[in-house]
């Protein structure tokens, strides 16, 4: 066997997700934040999002994890839920002051990670390369949404 597994760019994008998510987590910890919960910090801060069921789909997780992380951001200060004045059923989610006030501190620390984690990528490099995963995502994407759900 020529091919070496561990040299995909599967394997390889996989560990440099790892590497990102322990980067980011040492960083977004001491403000109160946890790197899973970034997706949902950004979309209520952005006003992309106000629904649990918006937020699971912002974030590309499913409903149950979302509800979960929800909970836990809610605890810990970090949300609040309202009830939808159009919708008694169904609540809104919005950002604590005290989330609102640490997001630009969590944002700095997030592009310094990248900008340390660039060095010696040249500008024409780091954009090519969000341009190539982001074209790679868009394809794994697409061939998720091809295949069957597990139980069908």
């Amino acid at each position: 066997m020529d091919e070496d597994v561990l040299s995909t760019p599967g394997h390889l994008i996989s560990l440099a997700a790892r590497g990102f998510a322990r980067l980011s987590e040492s960083r977004l910890k001491p403000l109160g934040f946890g790197v899973g919960q970034l997706p949902v910090l950004v979309a209520l801060q952005n006003g992309k999002a106000s629904t649990q069921r918006d937020l699971a789909r912002f974030a590309r997780i499913e409903q149950p994890p979302m509800a979960q992380m929800l909970a836990r951001m809610e605890r810990d200060g970090l949300i609040e839920r309202t009830r939808d004045p159009a919708d008694g059923r169904s609540s809104r989610i919005v950002l604590m002051k005290t989330a609102q006030e640490c997001m630009p501190k969590a944002v700095a620390a997030l592009f310094q990670g990248n900008r340390e984690a660039l060095a010696g990528f040249t500008d024409a490099e780091a954009g090519q390369l969000a341009d190539l995963l982001t074209r790679l995502i868009g394809n794994l994407d697409r061939i998720a949404s091809a295949e069957p759900s597990p139980g069908d």
